[in-house]
């Protein structure tokens, strides 16, 4: 839908009333986090989640969708590539903050497909088409790590907790205020960018953050990190920039952004390096 903010008063009301739910929402999160059994601390970073999902919901979840993606994927099993996934994987996953994931990988032939996942529970899935970009070794456990973090620090049923909650109360306003009701569908909008891509940029960051402590530990060079991203970049055809208007309509940070971020906390990863560790 093309949006134009200078659509009207109420419009530009309900974009208000949007900052102000956003503000609201931080608060009572903040006083839920303080109180309820369903926060718990982000590994590495410290930073305090809610999430109303259990561990175990977690396995469950993404047991089922890695069982039902592996179904419809070629799979494979031997072989240089299947090898060095094996050898990454089994490198980072001692040195994770395993909440008690049941580990599984698996190669998936699809040289089209620049991608690499990890399912809630601990279910990865690595597209031969990332191999190229990643170069090496090191190279892919930034994909690894960065993937691996996504789901220590449970970022997908945290983002289902936030939905869900974001939905209710877009509900509840939308019954008690006629301006809200009225322009429900701007409302709509205006929280999922001032609240839902946000939260998903800060994720990205947190997993990019997290992933480059694992593979620091793990003995990998993290000035790779950068490298890999500068790749992904160039091959996105971008160029490492990415900013402005667009840049605040993306669920991910820019390429410029995260190279940028992950440089600044290089001398932390570098110091996590085991000594004589290549």
């Amino acid at each position: 839908m093309a949006w134009n903010l200078a659509q009207g008063d109420g419009v530009r009301g309900v974009y208000r009333g949007a900052r102000r739910l956003l503000a609201a929402w931080c608060a009572l999160a903040a006083l839920v986090c303080a109180l309820a059994p369903s926060c718990q601390t982000v590994a590495v970073t410290g930073r305090r989640q809610f999430n109303m999902f259990s561990l175990e919901q977690d396995k469950q979840l993404g047991g089922e969708a890695y069982a039902d993606a592996m179904a419809q994927s070629k799979r494979i099993t031997s072989g240089p590539q299947y090898a060095q996934v094996k050898r990454v994987v089994e490198r980072l996953i001692p040195v994770v903050d395993d909440p008690g994931f049941e580990w599984e990988f698996n190669v998936i032939d699809d040289p089209k497909t620049v991608n690499a996942w990890c399912m809630p529970g601990g279910k990865i899935a690595v597209y031969t088409g990332i191999l190229p970009v990643a170069q090496d070794d090191a190279g892919l456990a930034v994909v690894l790590g960065h993937e691996i973090a996504h789901a220590v620090a449970r970022h997908g049923t945290e983002r289902m907790t936030t939905q869900g909650v974001g939905s209710v109360g877009l509900s509840i306003l939308a019954s008690q205020f006629e301006t809200a009701a009225k322009h429900q569908e701007a409302l709509l909008l205006a929280t999922d960018l001032l609240v839902f891509k946000p939260w998903g940029r800060d994720n990205e960051l947190e997993a990019d953050e997290i992933g480059l402590m694992y593979m620091a530990k793990a003995g990998y060079d993290p000035r790779q990190a950068s490298e890999f991203w500068k790749r992904m970049a160039a091959l996105s055809g971008g160029g490492a920039a990415g900013s402005g208007l667009e840049q605040y309509f993306s669920t991910h940070p820019s390429n410029a952004e995260r190279i940028a971020r992950l440089e600044r906390l290089l001398p932390k990863a570098l110091a996590l390096v085991p000594p004589g560790a290549g």
